[in-house]
């Protein structure tokens, strides 16, 4: 077995998990995934080895973790849906805060004592300041954050009773793929605006639906804290380092500072794609706030960390070449486990080519 750091990673074969493997692995770190493959891919484990198992499961966690024995785990296994939550809170509960629950446990028991939690801004429900900063008042309007603010309380908790370390880090919107084209954003269903308006872009889907027009924004459309997956990566390497050399357990928030509407995101699509995208406006998603802006200014102080994508052109960019490159098989849920659908193999000379936009300056948002 290598000599490695060794770093368990729940939900490591997904959009941010995968991305978090590659950085680590970057490194110098062996990331050991654990994955129950239901939204996770095969394909998108490239940087360490893959044990299938799923977090509710505290036996095969407990078995994963003496096998390996990492030093840390990286916990990004949960459902992340916010309107699906809505209609359907006891599988977010019990996945979410009982999966915790046992991985924390089954950590407890093998005596493996610090945490970096993939937690959200979605804690804070709708907003009483923009930037919001970490001591903003939490109050989730929708089970998804609702059991991400409980996995927060429980690692305080755990602090407190036995010592147990852990840094949670509230991002907002994860978006963009690997600037090296190894990885990308492949869910399915698809729900985040950015693949969706892009797949609109690649003639896809028939149309770009923006959810809400009537939000209290400059233009009626939700503004969202858009943060380059990579840039997410990077803080949680950084986290990561800071509870290995014995750092104390705290909250950061990750984001860039800058808020960009949905009508923004199409337009920022068209501009990279050169495409018109047709765009068909619909009523407010359930649990969606009109404005998630954050102050990450604790976090650019405790881990050192800064974005380096801070424009929605180039984070659009990285996108659209992922997913213009046509290799993302659609396949029906059943085939998830078997078989994986986010493949890097096609050559990038059959990708459609997008204007140089990259990392373009952009106008001061509207919020």
């Amino acid at each position: 077995m290598s000599r490695q750091t060794r770093i368990l990673v729940t939900g490591g074969a997904g959009y941010v998990g995968s991305h978090v493997c590659k950085a680590l692995s970057r490194e110098g770190f062996l990331p050991i995934t654990c994955d129950n493959l239901f939204s996770g891919h095969r394909a998108a484990v490239n940087w360490g080895p893959l044990e299938v198992g799923d977090v509710t499961d505290k036996d095969r966690i407990s078995e994963v973790i003496d096998k390996y024995r990492p030093q840390a785990v990286m916990h990004f296994a949960a459902h992340i849906v916010a309107g699906e939550s809505v209609t359907s809170p006891s599988a977010y509960y019990n996945n979410n805060v009982g999966g915790t629950l046992c991985l924390l446990e089954a950590m407890r028991d093998s005596g493996v004592n610090r945490l970096v939690f993939s937690s959200t801004a979605a804690i804070y429900g709708v907003p009483q300041a923009t930037p919001i900063p970490e001591h903003h008042p939490k109050g989730p309007i929708n089970p998804y954050g609702a059991s991400k603010l409980m996995i927060e309380q429980i690692l305080e908790d755990f602090d407190a009773a036995y010592g147990f370390r852990s840094i949670a880090l509230r991002y907002f919107n994860a978006a963009g793929a690997d600037p090296d084209g190894d990885i990308g954003e492949g869910h399915d269903p698809e729900t985040h605006a950015i693949p969706l308006a892009v797949e609109t872009a690649l003639g896809r889907r028939p149309h770009f639906e923006i959810f809400g027009t009537d939000y209290p924004t400059p233009d009626g459309t939700a503004i969202r804290d858009y943060t380059h997956v990579s840039d997410l990566a990077a803080a949680h390497v950084q986290a990561l380092k800071r509870l290995l050399a014995g750092g104390e357990s705290i909250a950061l928030n990750l984001g860039t500072g800058r808020g960009h509407s949905v009508r923004e995101v199409v337009e920022a699509v068209e501009q990279v794609s050169g495409r018109t995208l047709p765009v068909r406006e619909g009523p407010r998603r359930p649990g969606d706030p009109p404005v998630l802006v954050a102050d990450a200014g604790n976090a650019r102080q405790a881990l050192g960390w800064s974005p380096k994508f801070t424009g929605l052109v180039g984070i659009v960019e990285s996108a659209w070449r992922w997913h213009a490159r046509g290799t993302r098989e659609e396949l029906s849920p059943g085939l998830r486990a078997a078989t994986p659908i986010m493949v890097a193999a096609a050559s990038r000379a059959a990708m459609p080519r997008a204007p140089s936009a990259e990392r373009a300056p952009e106008p001061a948002p509207r919020n």
